[in-house]
C-alpha cells in the first residue's frame, strides 16, 4: 500500500516518474507480482471531503483517523489481513509512523519517504498554520460557506507551500531566466489555484495538529527505512531529529539523500530513480 502526502491522490503514483520506475515488469514493486493498494486519504480525491457539501461543518480529522479508515478498508473492504510493504511520502510517509505503532503486526516493512517520526514543531508548524491563516482570514471564506474560492487567501496559501516543498536547482531549471521564472511561477500558480479547494486544504494541513509517534516507537516491530534528503526544508537534517529517534526503532535504517542536482527538495519523496536502489535493498532483506 502507497500513501499520498498532503492534498494529493493515490492516482498520482501512477505517473511515469513514480509508477513507471517502480510497477513495471522486472521491477522492484513489480504489479504482475504484487497487488498495489493506492488508496485517496480521507479529506481528498475521491474519499469524503468537506468540499463535497459540508463545508466547514466535515468533521475534522487526523491522521491517526485517517491510518483507522485505510486498515478498515483493507479488513473490512477489500479481506486482506497482512501487508508486505506500506510506502509513504510526506504525509503518507507520516502515516507509515502510525501504522508502525497502531497495527505493529500488519505489515513486514515500512518506508516512510521525508518526514520525522515526531511532533510538527518550529518551522514545519509556522509555515502549515500561515498557509491555514491565510485562508480562514480571507474575508472572502465566510467561515467556509463560500461560493467562490478565496482567491486571496488561495494565493497565500499556495505561494506558502511551494515554498515549503521546493529546491533552488529545480526551480532555476524551471525558470532559468527572469521571463522565464514570471512565466512558469504564474502558470504555477493558475494551475495549483485552479486544482484545489480552501476548505480541503485548511483541512488537509490541519490534520497534522496532533501528530506525534516519538512516545511509541518502541511498538514498531517492522523492519523500517526512513529516507529523506539533504535539501528538504520540511525536514531539516540539521535538527538532528532523526538521528536522536531511530536508535529507538528496534528494526529502523535511517538514509539521508546528499543534495545533487537530481534531488528536489521535499519533492525528492515522489522520484524513485533517486532512491529505488535503497527500496530495492530493503525488499530483499524483508522475512
Amino acid at each position: 500500500m502507497i500513501l499520498h502526502g498532503t492534498g494529493g491522490t493515490g492516482a498520482a503514483f501512477l505517473s511515469q516518474t513514480f509508477g513507471g520506475k517502480l510497477f513495471g515488469a522486472g521491477q522492484v514493486l513489480d504489479a504482475t507480482r504484487y497487488f498495489i493498494i493506492l488508496p485517496d486519504g480521507v479529506g481528498h480525491g475521491k474519499s469524503s471531503k468537506p468540499s463535497d457539501g459540508l463545508h466547514a461543518r466535515f468533521p475534522k480529522y487526523t491522521y491517526d483517523d485517517m491510518v483507522r479508515a485505510q486498515h478498515a478498508m483493507l479488513v473490512d473492504g477489500l479481506k486482506v489481513n497482512h501487508l508486505r510493504l506500506v510506502l509513504g511520502t510526506s504525509m503518507g510517509a507520516m502515516q507509515c509512523w502510525v501504522w508502525g505503532e497502531t497495527y505493529p503486526d500488519f505489515v513486514d516493512g515500512l518506508v516512510p519517504l521525508a518526514s520525522a517520526p515526531t511532533q510538527i514543531a518550529g518551522r514545519n508548524r509556522i509555515m502549515r498554520t500561515m498557509i491555514m491563516d491565510s485562508i480562514a482570514r480571507d474575508p472572502a471564506y465566510k467561515n467556509g460557506d463560500y461560493t467562490e474560492q478565496p482567491h486571496a487567501g488561495m494565493v497565500g496559501a499556495v505561494n506558502l507551500l511551494m515554498m515549503m516543498t521546493s529546491s533552488p536547482i529545480g526551480w532555476h531549471r524551471s525558470g532559468a531566466t527572469r521571463d522565464a521564472a514570471d512565466k512558469w511561477y504564474e502558470d504555477q500558480l493558475k494551475s495549483r489555484i485552479a486544482a484545489n479547494d480552501a476548505n480541503d486544504m485548511l483541512y488537509q494541513f490541519n490534520s497534522s495538529r496532533d501528530y506525534d509517534p516519538s512516545a511509541q516507537l518502541e511498538k514498531i516491530t517492522a523492519r523500517l527505512l526512513a529516507i529523506n534528503s539533504a535539501d528538504d526544508v520540511v525536514n531539516p537534517p540539521e535538527l538532528g531529529i532523526m538521528e536522536k529517534l531511530m536508535p529507538r526503532v528496534a528494526h529502523g535504517r535511517y538514509i539521508l539523500l546528499p543534495t545533487t542536482d537530481r534531488t528536489r527538495g521535499h519533492g525528492t519523496h515522489s522520484l524513485p530513480a533517486i532512491w529505488g536502489t535503497h527500496l530495492a535493498a530493503f525488499m530483499r532483506e524483508l522475512p
